[in-house]
């Protein structure tokens, strides 16, 4: 059997996650393109794949049209947006996730983000490295109010860094966990609510119908002033327009973007913001993600196609 790899860092490291394939006797083709693949490219190295590890590559129905021996999809993460998932089961193309393998990298990462761009860590670098060493104020973030759209692993693991800074939390999600929210000290609140009092607001929610451009224009208008948005879920969740305007026109403080619609974005206004912190969809790229997410997407994928590991 031939399966292809399309993530970069699929065990980049650790050998065990290509070990594993090899000893199901499999075939394997990678991404040496050293970036995400087209529709165009994926359909002319998918066809006559059983398998694929998938990144953020586009799955949707017409490459799937060039699979015909496609059996399983195994998701290198956790957002299946970019697969077109009713057209995989109408193939009984079985698909699955590293489900928790990137949680606790992502979360790291998105408070990272809010730190870099509270403090302004990103500004003052740049005017270091051409010699002017004025002092930069910011913002504090010790005691000040988180607001997380999502509480799932890796909404929860912003909790846990959270409460080492004193912060007040407030969140949502549609399947709320009272036992848990009152274990950690969470206040329920709507989006709109969190929109107006939070500090610091988080989405981490996969991108659906129902989440797309789900902070807009009327969501920033509602933030503080003095608000920043993070964002390491999707770039779809964010209508990236309305952003870009409102830290042009400074609605609020400032964002930490790591997830864009289009990567990289192509308006070049983007490079031109000292109030964004930028990044190349690396939350979930630390050492211990990728050998965890790269050894159980190998383990999926085998066990989805029959085989023995």
């Amino acid at each position: 059997m031939k399966i292809l790899v399309t993530p970069r860092s699929f065990g980049k490291e650790d050998a065990e996650a290509f070990a594993i394939l090899e000893r199901a006797g499999l075939e394997v083709a990678v991404n040496d393109t050293g970036g995400i693949l087209s529709r165009e490219a994926l359909a002319e190295r998918i066809a006559g794949c059983d398998g694929v590890i998938l990144g953020v590559d586009p799955l949707d129905a017409w490459v799937l049209d060039h699979a015909p021996r496609l059996r399983a999809v195994a998701k290198y993460g956790v957002g299946v947006d970019n697969i077109d998932l009713d057209a995989c089961s109408a193939r009984g193309i079985a698909v699955s996730r590293t489900v928790g393998a990137n949680a606790g990298a992502v979360a790291d990462y998105a408070f990272a983000l809010m730190l870099a761009v509270a403090r302004r860590v990103a500004r003052i670098d740049a005017l270091c490295r051409h010699g002017d060493w004025s002092k930069v104020t910011g913002l504090d973030v010790n005691g000040k109010t988180l607001g997380l759209l999502g509480l799932g692993a890796i909404g929860r693991g912003m909790v846990a860094r959270a409460s080492g800074f004193g912060m007040t939390i407030l969140a949502h999600d549609p399947f709320w966990d009272a036992d848990y929210a009152a274990t950690a000290g969470i206040t329920r609140a709507e989006p709109e609510e969190i929109y107006a009092r939070a500090d610091f607001i988080s989405p981490h929610l996969p991108l659906t119908d129902a989440t797309r451009n789900l902070i807009g224009e009327r969501e920033l208008a509602q933030m503080k002033k003095t608000a920043i948005l993070v964002n390491t879920a999707r770039g779809g969740i964010v209508d990236e327009n309305a952003l870009l305007n409102a830290l042009k026109n400074r609605t609020i403080y400032g964002a930490g973007i790591d997830a864009f619609e289009h990567e990289p974005p192509e308006n070049p206004e983007w490079y031109g913001l000292d109030n964004v912190v930028l990044g190349s969809h690396s939350a979930a790229s630390s050492d211990g993600a990728v050998v965890q997410m790269s050894r159980m997407a190998a383990t999926n994928l085998v066990r989805d196609l029959g085989l023995d590991s």
